[in-house]
């Protein structure tokens, strides 16, 4: 058995403890190489898992799966992690002397973020699940002095245990139903059964408002806004980012090849779920004043819109919610970058700190517009050639009116994401002083912008990228 595919993970686990004896070991002055460290680790995690991107390998009966899929979503994660280390130079120096702490938990949610999406049986995944949670649950509070941050800690803890057990509770029916925990076996087994038992329904509707939770999915969405806002602005971003795309990779692959479409049709409830998400997210976005909470709400959206992709449940929806949860990285990762560099200058992210933001930091607002016109899907940005495919994917599925909602909502989207803008350009500066952007954050802003420019203006390679990945779920 091939096992030098499992490289990724045993690369990302060994790390994650390297940096955390580091930080309990090394005086303060050496444990300033955590984040160079954690960087070029990985940075060589990455170019591994693009070496063996389209090998096959299934462990242990079907348990764990190495497949294209998961190494798609393995880049995503990947990615944002560098991306993520890069933009928090000076806001991490706010950790003291926990900096290194931070990078190890930071990587133990990505290796959770990776098992989740390589996982074949329901205890895998529930367990990586978990992985990624509890590393959330306490980065989320790492601001020890900060009132906001010990909040979003306590409720993410609370509102994510519940969670986490209605998740639990319906695995377990869907266990009860089929006898396995192996999604293979598991529709296997129901395929013999002369009925679809309630149980069965109850413990997929579970799921689902399980994840619903994970993904921040109306109405399982009242947790993000006052987590993301009280969080750490570079914890904030991965929670966006990453814990979203590996909720969606997670519960893809398990309706999939557990509970396929054509048998249990999960389509329609799907869409209203991403119906009544985009809506609420949008709207209420319309009347944040802080910018972390107007991207958290933002952030909600961005899920119904990802929701629609699975709602069409045919190729191009797939396909849609892979290119379009990689372009978010670039996108989001952007306007969380900045918004950290300005926190880390003004101390808050209110929307008036951004005032003046483009006669002090031309760059910082350059780049903010860009991932804000790519969020709110214009074009030629990248966030337009997404909600293409998503919505293409709707129509040829029969969901016109998803489409139209979708339309609708992201032209409404464009007021707030532009009075960002228009704050930065037009608003009264706060003062003179240029904000000092550093090096590392100059180079994950630069990335930021070109991948989003990049992949708006020439989306086939990604396309192509998402459309080989797929084609393990045919």
């Amino acid at each position: 058995m091939p096992y030098q595919l499992l490289a990724p993970e045993i690369l990302v686990a060994s790390l994650g403890l390297i940096i955390l004896m580091a930080g309990l070991l090394l005086p303060p002055q050496g444990q300033k190489a955590a984040g160079w460290l954690a960087i070029c680790g990985v940075l060589l995690t990455l170019v591994v898992v693009i070496r063996q991107f389209s090998q096959e390998a299934v462990f242990f009966a079907g348990i764990y799966q190495v497949d294209s899929y998961s190494s798609f979503f393995k880049l995503l994660f990947l990615s944002a992690a560098v991306l993520i280390f890069a933009m928090a130079g000076r806001y991490a120096d706010w950790f003291g002397r926990r900096k290194s702490e931070w990078f190890s938990f930071m990587l133990f949610a990505t290796l959770g973020m990776m098992l989740m999406a390589s996982s074949g049986d329901l205890i895998t995944l529930y367990i990586s699940l978990e992985l990624m949670t509890i590393s959330f649950y306490i980065l989320s509070a790492y601001l020890l002095n900060d009132g906001l941050s010990a909040e979003a800690g306590l409720k993410y803890l609370i509102l994510g245990a519940l969670s986490s057990a209605v998740l639990l509770f319906g695995m377990s029916l869907i266990y009860a139903s089929s006898g396995s925990t192996v999604f293979a076996r598991i529709y296997e087994a129901l395929q013999l059964l002369p009925a679809t038992p309630p149980v069965l329904f109850a413990g997929i509707i579970l799921v689902i408002a399980g994840f619903g939770f994970k993904m921040a999915l109306v109405p399982f969405h009242m947790w993000a806004p006052d987590i993301y806002q009280g969080a750490p602005t570079p914890v904030t971003a991965y929670l966006a980012v990453g814990s979203k795309a590996a909720a969606f990779a997670a519960l893809l692959r398990m309706l999939i090849f557990a509970l396929p479409v054509e048998h249990y049709d999960w389509t329609s409830l799907m869409a209203i779920l991403a119906a009544v998400t985009i809506v609420v997210g949008n709207l209420i976005a319309l009347a944040q004043s802080n910018v972390k909470r107007l991207l958290a709400y933002s952030s909600i959206a961005q899920a119904g819109y990802i929701l629609v992709g699975l709602a069409a449940a045919n190729a191009y929806g797939f396909k849609g919610v892979l290119f379009y949860a990689m372009l978010y990285v670039f996108s989001n990762v952007g306007a969380f970058a900045v918004t950290a560099v300005v926190e880390t200058q003004n101390g808050s992210s209110d929307l008036g700190a951004f005032s003046g933001l483009a006669k002090r930091a031309p760059m910082l607002a350059a780049v903010m517009t860009i991932c804000m016109l790519s969020l709110a899907g214009i074009p030629p940005m990248a966030g337009f050639a997404g909600k293409f495919y998503l919505f293409s994917g709707a129509i040829q599925a029969g969901y016109v009116w998803l489409a139209f909602v979708g339309l609708i909502m992201s032209m409404v989207s464009v007021y707030y994401y532009l009075n960002v803008s228009r704050v930065m350009y037009i608003g009264n500066s706060n003062g003179s002083q240029a904000v000092a952007v550093p090096l590392m954050a100059r180079l994950a802003l630069a990335v930021c912008v070109a991948g989003t420019l990049l992949i708006g203006i020439y989306p086939e390679p990604l396309s192509q990228l998402a459309e080989l990945a797929v084609q393990v779920l045919r």
